[in-house]
């Protein structure tokens, strides 16, 4: 169950490398659309994970903003494979990055910082933000 998402995660990172020769310049659109799809693959990951007495609730940064640093922090638990899920946001913010140099994306520069702790409430993991 868990290596579709790899699989399918990958496979949207080579159409986006690899389209049709007719089509050789992709259009930002395309490539975003391409990201988003990804995106949602690995979120849809974390959110299968569950916590409990046996899991360990963790974070990863998550996205990669233009000025630098992640847009967010995604929470998963150990329930899942974390190396997959942790590979998957690797690429993805690799890519991010690669988009966003590519067509002069620009954003507020604000950081995004970490939740201070991650409590587990119905199975499922919840940061915790502190002002």
């Amino acid at each position: 169950m868990k290596k579709p998402y790899f699989f399918l995660f990958a496979a949207c990172l080579v159409f986006m490398a690899f389209q049709c020769e007719d089509d050789s310049n992709p259009t930002m659109e395309y490539e975003e659309k391409t990201l988003m799809a990804s995106k949602k693959i690995i979120e849809d990951l974390a959110a299968t994970s569950i916590c409990n007495e046996n899991t360990e609730c963790k974070y990863i940064a998550f996205g990669s903003k233009p000025c630098g640093g992640p847009w967010g922090y995604l929470v998963y638990s150990t329930s899942i494979n974390t190396d997959e899920l942790e590979n998957l946001v690797e690429v993805f913010n690799q890519s991010q990055d690669v988009f966003n140099k590519k067509w002069g994306v620009v954003s507020d520069c604000s950081a995004s910082l970490p939740p201070t702790s991650i409590k587990c409430e119905n199975n499922t993991c919840i940061p915790v933000y502190q002002n």
